[in-house]
């Protein structure tokens, strides 16, 4: 084992992935996540291979499988006739050009994969009710103040502090990075069981993504098809901080309005809606600090949702992390993570952009795509992605 002591501020996606790569490349880890107990909360999220590869490496598709579902394509239609534009093959197409799976699933379901797999890891300890309050970093480590539920401190020493504490993370200040700005759009998500409603209007073994002006709406089947994830993105106000806020169910109704009728339907009987403001981090920020503090995920660089890659880039930050300070000394190694990985995460979020534009156009510019996409082939389609799926952010080939 490495000599080290590495600390990670979060346990979520990345947080827990970062700790599975860490101890799989010999280096012992404690993560300190400030809720006291890991929850089933959130919605689903799409696992696409470039995601799904280190997963399975680490043992966790293999846990994932009974719950998740392999979608067969990816659905372009057009939510005011649901007629389809385009389709992207997935299923075993998927597995045989990028060589891994792509996964739709309930988060909580990857989250307790994850958290199974680090409680059978020797070299990771979970430190629940933990929060990193604050940090003081010098040439010879970090020291760590940690508070918990009660508000008690204490401090702790580490040679590597890891940020994996999401879009309001403390500790990105520390490292000079920016805050992060709320774009103008929320994504509201429900999760509605796979009725009659839901079967004569969505595809029960693909991701669906509905293009309106107005909104776009990403569906999809979860636990094994017995249940569907909606989540409907359209401009809106600020709500609260946070990625599970009860929502008003009026408001993606009212944003679904013009759309097909069964597909107003469906949005307007589901319930327990939920809010989450799109809150990006700035590109050009840094991600490391004295060789001694280094971001991952959210953290260091918040996507919005629109290219379906979030906890893939937070996964694929956790394999190139471990496989730079494996690779060299650890300031090195941070400087080596930053440089790699800043102009992939600013191309992803170029492709997000790209996205939105399109499933959002109108008039002559949605006739211009619509006629673009019928003379798409699902084969050059898939090709478009395959920088993107078919990466190996650990450095194998």
């Amino acid at each position: 084992m490495d000599s080290r002591s590495i600390a990670i501020a979060g346990g979520g996606i990345a947080g827990l992935a970062a700790g599975l790569c860490l101890a799989a490349g010999g280096f012992t880890v404690t993560i300190h996540e400030r809720a006291e107990r890991l929850e089933e909360v959130g919605a689903g999220l799409q696992l696409s291979p470039n995601a799904t590869r280190i997963l399975a490496r680490l043992g966790v598709v293999e846990r994932l499988n009974a719950a998740a579902v392999r979608p067969s394509g990816v659905v372009l239609t057009d939510a005011a006739s649901l007629r389809q534009l385009a389709r992207m093959p997935l299923g075993a197409a998927a597995e045989r050009r990028w060589g891994a799976p792509y996964l739709v699933v309930h988060r909580a379901d990857l989250q307790a994969a994850l958290i199974a797999q680090v409680r059978t890891t020797a070299a990771i300890r979970l430190e629940l009710g933990t929060e990193v309050a604050n940090a003081e970093l010098t040439p010879e480590g970090a020291m760590l103040v940690l508070e918990d539920a009660g508000g008690r401190r204490r401090e702790t020493a580490c040679d590597l502090l890891i940020g994996a504490d999401g879009v309001w993370s403390r500790l990105r200040a520390l490292a000079g990075g920016p805050a992060s700005r709320f774009t103008g759009y929320v994504a509201f998500r429900t999760v509605v069981e796979a009725g009659e409603a839901a079967a004569r209007t969505l595809a029960g073994d693909a991701v669906t993504a509905f293009l309106s002006p107005r909104f776009h709406l990403i569906a999809y089947p979860l636990r094994g098809g017995a249940a569907f994830n909606l989540v409907l993105v359209t401009r809106g106000a600020q709500t609260p901080r946070g990625w599970a806020t009860p929502a008003d169910a009026s408001h993606p109704a009212q944003a679904v309005r013009g759309a097909a009728p069964a597909l107003s339907r469906l949005v307007g009987m589901a319930g327990d809606w939920t809010a989450w403001p799109l809150n990006e981090v700035p590109q050009g920020g840094r991600w490391t600090m004295n060789g001694r503090l280094v971001l991952i995920g959210d953290a260091a660089h918040a996507l919005t949702p629109h290219a379906a890659q979030g906890a893939a880039m937070a996964i694929e930050d956790a394999a190139a992390l471990a496989h730079c300070l494996a690779a060299e000394e650890q300031a090195t190694a941070l400087a080596t993570f930053e440089r790699l990985r800043k102009p992939r995460l600013a191309r992803v979020a170029r492709r997000g952009d790209l996205n939105r534009l399109a499933w959002h156009a109108g008039g002559v510019t949605a006739l211009a795509r619509n006629l673009l996409f019928r003379l798409r082939s699902g084969e050059s389609l898939a090709a478009d992605l395959d920088w993107l799926y078919g990466h190996d952010a650990a450095g194998r080939r």
